[in-house]
């Protein structure tokens, strides 16, 4: 399981900025007004052999007619309620501000673990600016620039006290942890409970009934299954903006926790953006998916529906690649049987384990079928290659210059070794490195 990371702080102190340093990627949007943040954006953190979940709060309108403070409060106490880690971002060059103070008093007394991160300090003698966050009344203020990267090596050992190791059990015999994640009545809890074959979780009409993750172990066939049912992930403006981000921070745990992930979808509604992020997640994570078209049994025009929701996953969920597409009914039962057989097949998938000269001969067959491109004065080498770990598959292929190898080519190397493996259903991680010493072969 994932530590998370919340990100808190009034508009404008360069969240965005910190939560794409801290990523490595830039998946949240950043402007020089404030307000810019407008949903949430979570992405994976890792550091040495520890990793986490960051998210950057967001969600408030500065023209908004309610008090600023009133907005900032919320995000914080739902930041500080369900994150295992909070970490307040005050801007170096403005100072304190009332809106910081509200904010540390909240962080001060909530008695949850806490970082201050001291923003836009690009440089050792701007670390002065640091003495006026002291009438904070907060321990451990980091100056850093997330701007230009100063201060983020120290700031991110600091980090890594609170992320957990990266541990993946490879026990074949391990039953399955399966999250079952979606909008706030799709039907999850309706799905659990038919396939357990009895009500253990509440279920209701209304949106929002189930607030925790809850797990229930299912036993099918001989087998047994563990599913992990969240809180729905609902559409902004639909909710309180709490419930809503605690909401998400539940689902984001569940996934960090879980095996694989079915996705569950409104036949009748279709899929949304807060569907397209939870998968989103998950693949960042490495988590199969399958996409649960429920309701099927009140979808009256079938083949448009189905065709629609194909659209929706061509467009929204690309990067899904071959995710299966179940349309089933938690309220008859029709085809939940598909479920547990996708179940069965992508958690094979999932835990394949190849020999090493298996890996490299299909490395080897590639290569071959379609020559290495050439890499400034040489063409490109692969000299060994082998599998380092399961759940997923990761392979890891040395040559002579990784950072030349263009993406469409390790796309091909990752294609060839699905195909080869017969991995359709399961995510394939591979990783370039350039060769240290020689390997026999």
């Amino acid at each position: 399981m994932c530590a998370l990371i919340a990100l808190v702080g009034r508009p404008n102190v360069g969240k965005s900025t910190l939560f794409n340093r801290l990523t490595g990627k830039s998946l949240a949007l950043v402007d020089d007004r404030p307000g810019v943040t407008r949903d949430r954006h979570y992405g994976p953190i890792n550091i040495d052999d520890r990793q986490g979940a960051v998210i950057d709060t967001g969600g408030f309108d500065p023209t908004d007619l309610d008090p600023l403070i009133g907005q900032i409060r919320t995000q914080a106490l739902a930041a500080l309620d369900e994150a295992d880690l909070t970490v307040l971002v005050v801007d170096g060059k403005d100072g304190p501000t009332p809106h910081d103070r509200e904010l540390a008093d909240l962080v001060r007394r909530s008695g949850r673990p806490y970082l201050v991160a001291v923003n836009k300090i690009d440089g050792p003698e701007k670390e002065i600016n640091l003495a006026e966050f002291h009438e904070l009344g907060l321990e451990g203020l980091w100056p850093v620039s997330a701007a230009h990267g100063y201060g983020l090596r120290d700031f991110k050992d600091a980090l890594a006290v609170h992320l957990n190791p990266r541990e993946r059990s490879e026990a074949a015999d391990e039953a399955p942890r399966v999250a079952v994640v979606g909008r706030p009545n799709a039907g999850k809890s309706s799905l659990i409970n038919k396939l357990c074959g009895q009500d253990r979780l509440v279920v209701d009409s209304r949106p929002g009934t189930t607030r925790d993750a809850v797990d229930v172990a299912v036993e099918r066939g001989g087998r047994r299954y563990v599913f992990v049912d969240t809180a729905g992930v609902r559409r902004r403006g639909k909710v309180d903006e709490k419930l809503e981000k605690l909401s998400v921070m539940r689902a984001l745990k569940s996934l960090d926790r879980a095996d694989m992930a079915i996705l569950v979808v409104d036949a009748l509604e279709g899929l949304s953006e807060q569907d397209a992020h939870i998968a989103g997640y998950a693949h960042e994570r490495g988590r199969p998916v399958v996409v649960m078209a429920n309701k099927w049994d009140a979808v009256k025009k079938k083949d448009e529906t189905r065709k629609e929701l194909q659209r929706g996953l061509d467009l929204k969920m690309f990067f899904l690649e071959k995710a299966p597409v179940v349309a089933a009914s938690a309220k008859t039962g029709l085809r939940l049987d598909q479920l547990f057989q996708y179940i069965d097949k992508i958690m094979t998938q999932y835990r394949f384990r190849a020999a090493t000269a298996e890996v490299n001969r299909v490395i080897d067959a590639a290569a071959e079928s379609h020559t290495p491109p050439y890499a400034g004065r040489g063409r490109l080498k692969f000299y060994y290659a082998t599998q380092v770990s399961t759940c997923p598959p990761t392979f890891v292929v040395f040559t002579n210059k990784p950072g030349s190898v263009h993406f469409s080519y390790r796309r091909f190397l990752a294609n060839r070794l699905k195909e080869a493996f017969n991995l359709d259903l399961a995510p394939v991680r591979l990783i370039l490195r350039a060769r240290s010493g020689r390997h026999a072969r």
